[in-house]
């Protein structure tokens, strides 16, 4: 049941942007808000309890709420914003508080990492983080002076695009790195 929850977060998330701009004619914000907050609160309630996990899904069950009670539309368009927070939150936190997130993933599958892929993983934690607060930042900005068009274009698929060619990047960095050792 996690999982599908955890999906149906993942495909909200990917689709927010596009609802947002086709939705605003034919539902209200507080709808936005009721709908999403009850994903965010089902995997509050039923999902793994992983670092971060708990203040996120609080986080983002506070915004659905003030979405749905302020019924704003401007308000629809800081949901991005606020996981691209989140986000820096958790990647920013793992790198004072460790293991840094790029570590704990590694570790899943090569549980004995040795110092030079430790070290690699905090730089790959870093760039995450900056790439989490230049989105955000962009986001933000969107928001309060763009179009609507405009944030929906960069948060439903500019932004995934650079995503991807960040992953790509580490990728391909990583098959580097490990070619040295």
């Amino acid at each position: 049941m996690s999982r599908l929850i955890g999906l149906g977060l993942l495909l909200a998330g990917l689709l927010y942007p596009f609802a947002v701009y086709f939705g605003m004619e034919h539902f209200a914000p507080w709808q936005f808000g009721l709908l999403l907050g009850g994903l965010w609160l089902a995997r509050a309630l039923t999902g793994e309890r992983r670092p971060g996990s708990l203040w996120m899904a609080a986080a983002a069950i506070v915004f659905c709420l003030l979405l749905a009670w302020f019924d704003q539309p401007a308000l629809l368009r800081w949901y991005p914003v606020l996981i691209s927070s989140c986000m820096l939150g958790l990647f920013g936190l793992s790198l004072k508080y460790g293991p840094p997130v790029a570590e704990r993933l590694a570790r899943i599958s090569e549980p004995d990492l040795p110092e030079k892929a430790i070290r690699y993983t905090r730089q790959v934690t870093i760039a995450w983080s900056v790439f989490f607060l230049c989105n955000g930042v962009l986001a933000a900005a969107l928001t309060l002076w763009a179009p609507l068009s405009w944030w929906t274009l960069y948060n439903g698929l500019i932004a995934y695009g650079l995503m991807g060619l960040l992953f790509a990047i580490e990728w391909l960095l990583r098959q580097r790195v490990r070619g040295r050792r």
